[in-house]
């Protein structure tokens, strides 16, 4: 049923010349090359508390779907029927197993913590999130690389993500010491994913001209990412909680531009500077593991103290009198 949607989108997509394409291609682009970086921007000059919300739910999100596509190791769908043929260099650009969908995840995450942050404040905002939500998830099966089932259970999975890091982070408030244990427990957790995705066993099918339809090591490299990312955030916010101590100077006329020159070094990282170098000398997975963790950590450690000197004297008269 899940193959006989996908073509059915599929035909319409033929029938009209894929005239849509590019539209569904750009929305889902948009959800992993551009939504991810929302989180430190929120946390530089927004609002910090649903910075460090963007960033937990981000990170815990992207490393417990690394785990279950390393797990599951469900085909793309035209690995599974020779029908199937997606749009676009998706054969050839893809980055892991189906299920569940990476983009759809981030989309979810990210739309959907807007969405519940903007509620109350601007209702207009937070229901354009979740029409977002629901087009980015379609845009993967329309595009023809994600099954419906792995759209679903990314959705369901962001939405309890969300859920839950909200809960937790209204318990934990105010309490550094608990915060500081689920650091370390973090770590631990990080360790025993990279220990379980490494040692365990993966299906190694060929096809008739005895090529390997799917490469493990290729797709682990999503997951060594996330594991990345996940202890920069851990370590990162350690290190701004315990000796940083940033507030965010409100009313500063320079913090715009370094919100601004921030995002920039961030992208430039992680879309050119990362890949050409420590990815290329270490390999797809500690290459793609450092450079995550770097990047992360640059955001919530080096360019705090970057706005915390440029912005000093400005902000709130509280902020100008600690400066």
């Amino acid at each position: 049923m899940d193959i006989q949607y996908l073509l059915l989108l599929q035909g319409l997509r033929e029938a009209t010349g894929g005239v849509f394409d590019e539209f569904f291609n750009a929305v889902s682009k948009f959800a992993v090359d551009i939504l991810p970086f929302l989180p430190y921007v929120v946390f530089w000059c927004v609002n910090k508390k649903w910075g460090y919300r963007f960033m937990a739910t981000e990170w815990i999100g992207e490393l417990l779907n690394g785990v279950i596509k390393l797990t599951v190791c469900a085909y793309r769908p035209w690995i599974r029927s020779a029908e199937i043929n997606p749009a676009g260099d998706s054969k050839t650009a893809a980055t892991g197993y189906s299920f569940p969908s990476g983009h759809t995840l981030k989309g979810t995450i990210h739309y959907g913590t807007t969405a519940v942050w903007q509620w109350s404040s601007r209702r207009w905002l937070a229901v354009v999130c979740i029409v977002m939500v629901l087009l980015t998830g379609f845009s993967r099966n329309f595009l023809g690389v994600h099954t419906p089932q792995d759209v679903l259970v990314a959705t369901i999975e962001g939405i309890v993500l969300i859920a839950l890091v909200g809960i937790a982070q209204k318990a934990l408030e105010n309490k550094e010491k608990a915060k500081d244990i689920l650091t370390f427990v973090g770590i631990a957790v990080m360790i025993g994913a990279l220990l379980y995705v490494t040692l365990k066993p993966y299906p190694m099918d060929y096809d008739a001209e005895g090529k390997l339809l799917v490469d493990p090591q290729k797709m682990m490299n999503d997951c060594f990412k996330a594991c990345g990312g996940f202890f920069g955030f851990l370590v990162g916010s350690f290190i701004e909680r315990h000796f940083i101590h940033f507030e965010i100077p409100k009313g500063s006329t320079r913090l715009p531009i370094l919100a601004c020159i921030g995002f920039a070094l961030m992208f430039a990282w992680k879309q050119l500077f990362a890949p050409a170098t420590i990815v290329a000398g270490l390999g797809g997975h500690w290459g793609n593991f450092a450079a995550r963790f770097i990047m992360v950590t640059f955001a919530l450690t080096i360019w705090p103290i970057v706005i915390k000197k440029i912005c000093a004297g400005e902000g709130t008269p509280a902020q100008k009198a600690a400066a």
